[in-house]
Parts: structure tokens; sequence; C-alpha cells
């Protein structure tokens, strides 16, 4: 019996391009196991790395505030798109997103205990808007940038309304420039961060176990070419480096023009404006990263209430 349903033949043909056969076999020689499924996929390269996928698996909405030189965004989760439409859960998520502001570091308990501008606690608000709108919502994540100097620009991409939306996107910018320069720079920065889902600011921020990922799928390939082993190894290292170009923010070329790094591009705006800017940090949110959605199987559903 298969350890495995059609909907997970389904997600893995989203989540890869692979075709149905593909994706099938793939499964059933991981026993089931979707990620391991796409990385044999990737080895045998009938897949493409996971890299920008647009797809969210939670509702709700992203804020972003920004106040002087700081800057925070937070991710607020609902059960449907319906209730991150509504007037009142918007405003908890806006009001919420600048009690943040007021948050030392990026501890989601410590927001929650915090007081909300209403009365009460974010957590008190929050408890009220489950009894009230009648489903289940939660305060994730979120997280804060700051410079002593310069700027921390947001952006929100298909904003739902002013500061709320799918993707919340935050750059901090350190510099002696003025916010004539900063603002619409960052403003461009931000909207490529929205864009090319950089996963660190640099090569040396990558979580270590998804560049060993990466190794053992570029091995597995290198070892289907049936070259030296020296060859392989030039091969493997030349992935890793490639992998890690691709998805550090100031090594990826800059959507803008596909020309330039971001780091060059960073360098060249502060030197033809006469001053200096260093990209510190940044944060892009997308609703519902990391979260395993459970699809509901509606013909299980109707054969369930036929037997019952």
């Amino acid at each position: 019996m298969a350890d495995f349903t059609v909907a997970d033949v389904k997600a893995l043909r989203e989540k890869t391009g692979a075709g149905m056969m593909d994706a099938k076999k793939a499964l059933t020689e991981a026993g089931g196991d979707i990620e391991a499924a796409v990385d044999a996929l990737r080895a045998k390269g009938l897949a493409t790395a996971q890299k920008k996928s647009s797809r969210t698996a939670a509702e709700g909405l992203v804020g972003v505030a920004v106040e002087g030189t700081n800057g925070v965004a937070v991710e607020v989760n609902s059960e449907t798109d319906f209730v991150a439409k509504n007037d009142q859960f918007q405003d908890f998520v806006r009001k919420t997103t600048q009690v943040a502001l007021g948050v030392d570091g990026d501890d989601v308990e410590a927001l929650k205990a915090a007081g909300f501008p209403d009365g009460g606690s974010v957590a008190d608000k929050l408890t009220d808007n489950i009894a009230t709108i009648g489903e289940n919502q939660q305060v994730r994540r979120m997280k804060r940038v700051a410079v002593s100097q310069g700027a921390v620009v947001s952006y929100v991409h298909n904003a739902a309304a002013e500061g709320l939306g799918k993707i919340g996107v935050l750059v901090a910018l350190e510099s002696d420039l003025g916010a004539d320069v900063l603002e619409p720079f960052g403003k461009q920065l931000a909207m490529h961060i929205a864009s090319m889902f950089p996963q660190a600011l640099n090569a040396d921020g990558l979580d270590p176990e998804v560049i060993e990922r990466e190794r053992a799928i570029a091995a597995e390939k290198a070892a289907e070419s049936g070259k030296p082993e020296n060859v392989q190894e030039k091969m493997v290292e030349g992935a890793i480096k490639k992998f890690a170009k691709e998805n550090a923010l100031l090594s990826q070329m800059f959507v803008m023009d596909n020309k330039s790094s971001v780091e060059d591009v960073v360098a060249k705006t502060a030197k033809d404006n006469g001053g200096s800017i260093k990209l510190v940090d940044y944060v892009r949110f997308q609703l519902g990263e990391g979260i395993e959605k459970e699809e509901a199987d509606f013909a299980a559903e109707v054969a369930a209430a036929v037997a019952g």
C-alpha cells in the first residue's frame, strides 16, 4: 500500500514542477516523505530548487512599521483569508505591530505580554478577537532591525492596507546620507528582496544545514556524471558556490538591472551621492512560510459522511 496520497503527489508536483509519474516514483522511493522526494527529484535534474515559492501555507497578515531608525515586522495568522480582510483583525495586526516597536529583541511572548493600546495586553486582545471573530488566530513571529544613523525602509508587496500584506520587507541602511537618497533606494532594495527571496545577508549567514543538503544533492548529481573523483569534487564545490551566490542578498544580481550585484549597487549609490551606505540587515516575512497547511480530502469527507 502506498505511503502517500493523491494530495501528496499534487503537492510534490507543485513544489518541483515534476511530471506525474516522476513525482509518484519519487514518493514511492522516499516512503512518502515529500522533502526527501524533492531532494531525489532535484538530484536527478527533474526539479528546481525551492527558492522563490510564492505559495503560502497559512492565512493572515504581515505588518511592518518604522519609527525613526527602528523597524519591525510581525506575522499574525488566521485560519481563513476572509478573516484577514476583517477590519477588526487588520486593526489588531496594525496596533500589535506598533506595540512591537517598543519591545526589545524578537521575543513573541514578550510582545504578547506587552500592553495593547485599547487596554489589557496583546494576548488579552488576541483572546478577545478569537472569541468575537470565531476563528483561531496567533501572533507567530516578529523581527526588529535598527541602525544608529541612516534609515530603515519598509515595503509591503500587494498591500491589503497601509503597512499590511502577504509579504513584508524591511531594509536597514547605515549611512550618512539623507532620506531623499535612502528612502527611494531602500524601496528598490526592498522590492528586490521581496522578489528574489534571499536566505541570508551574505554567504556566511546561510544555514549550515541548508548548505549540507545542497552539498548532498550536488554530490549525487556529480556521481551520476561518471567523471573522475577529483572532477566531481570541483563540480560539488562549484555548485555550492553558485548556490551561495544566488541565495545571499549581497551577492545576488540586482533585479532592477540584472547586471550588478546588490553589494556593487549599494557601493555605487553611495559613491554617486558622495557618502557612505552599508546594508547591515533586512527582514523578509512571507505569510505562512514553513507552515504546512492541511488539505481537505473532499472525497474522503463525503465517503465518511455517507458511512456515518
